[in-house]
């Protein structure tokens, strides 16, 4: 926000103010890709419309299973032919409590992908489990970089964004 305050002898005064919208507010960049794990559709709503106010991504990806979560960063790890359907993500949001596979089975299957890219994505634990053994074993995790709990808020996000993706941030 920028606030402006001119005033002269017997000229009067003007006062002028921006909001910047916001997504105007915090990125100087986007980032490329969001990716949100959870199997739950309500929470996903959330999730996506948070980022997409935000307007810090170019691309938001929504996977309401671990499987299809995998498939989609193997598909992204083919650039070749893949570059524009399947964008490699620079964060994830991971549950834990998650049907069929976990949050937990999904990091231990994904440090054994071969992938080049993957010390440049940053995952952070979404979830609602209040166990602290959860949060000392995340952060043993390869590429797990922080812990927050459900739901994704504005202020989650940003706090996420300034954290992991300071260059991207609007100064001033």
């Amino acid at each position: 926000m920028n606030i402006r305050l001119e005033s002269t002898n017997n000229g009067g005064s003007s006062f002028n103010f921006n909001i910047h919208s916001p997504k105007e507010k915090l990125m100087e960049q986007k980032l490329n890709c969001i990716m949100v794990i959870d199997d739950d559709e309500p929470t996903n709503f959330l999730s996506n419309m948070i980022i997409e106010e935000a307007g810090c991504t170019n691309h938001i990806q929504i996977e309401d299973s671990v499987a299809k979560a995998l498939n989609y960063l193997r598909d992204s790890a083919n650039r070749d032919h893949h570059k524009n359907e399947f964008p490699v993500p620079d964060l994830i949001f991971l549950d834990i409590n998650m049907p069929a596979m976990n949050g937990w089975e999904f990091l231990e299957k994904y440090n054994r992908l071969e992938y080049t890219s993957l010390d440049k994505i940053k995952i952070v634990m979404l979830t609602t489990s209040l166990d602290p053994d959860d949060i000392i074993k995340a952060k043993k995790i390869n590429g797990v970089v922080d812990f927050k709990h459900k739901p994704l808020t504005e202020q989650i996000l940003n706090e996420v964004l300034q954290e992991y993706f300071p260059a991207l941030i609007r100064k001033g």
